[in-house]
């Protein structure tokens, strides 16, 4: 990554999607392209699930999270995420962002609680309502939001795969036009 010392970067902490789980996942978002709607989807190669968002932060402050990360991670192995059921922020009657779920059981929610804990000592908010979810479309306008929520209702229970985590990423975020480029700041491998 290329960035310069007094630089502030966009960035957040994610675990990647498993590159075999995309075509299904891009099946469910060729379900919504059905509906007359106006949808701006989330290209495959930007998918993720959000540990946390931090918004811009000083370079600086690069080292300071890392530290955070790493002391976190050493009680956690690789582990298994269950992705499955379709939903949408904040409701059905008001629908802004789709998604996939995962499993109740998963220990991302654990590993959000103690990652949060430490961000929180080095000035970030905590979390208040965390969901796992790995988001695949943004509903941009009313237009055919009964046509939207139908699909939800569809794909409701569906089941997408099983992937293992076996890494976290710090990602830049650099906003475009085109939407927001992903870049690797750090990445951190689990037991």
């Amino acid at each position: 990554m290329n960035v310069k010392d007094s630089e502030t970067v966009r960035s957040f902490l994610a675990i990647e999607l498993d590159e075999d789980l995309v075509p299904k996942i891009l099946d469910v978002q060729k379900e919504f392209k059905k509906t007359n709607s106006n949808i701006k989807y989330v290209p495959s190669q930007n998918m993720h699930f959000t540990l946390k968002f931090f918004g811009n932060i000083d370079l600086d402050m690069v080292e300071d999270i890392s530290a955070a990360v790493l002391k976190v991670i050493k009680d956690y192995s690789s582990f298994d995420l269950n992705i499955k059921k379709c939903g949408c922020f904040p409701n059905k009657n008001v629908i802004k962002v789709l998604w996939l779920g995962l499993d109740e059981g998963s220990p991302i929610k654990d590993l959000q609680r103690d990652l949060d804990k430490e961000f929180k000592k080095l000035g970030f908010k905590k979390e208040r309502n965390f969901i796992s979810h790995l988001t695949i479309g943004r509903v941009k306008s009313p237009k055919g939001k009964k046509e939207i929520r139908n699909a939800i209702e569809k794909l409701e229970n569906i089941e997408i795969g099983q992937m293992t985590v076996s890494k976290i990423c710090l990602k830049k975020s650099t906003l475009t036009p085109q939407g927001p480029i992903y870049e690797d700041i750090k990445v951190f491998e689990l037991n």
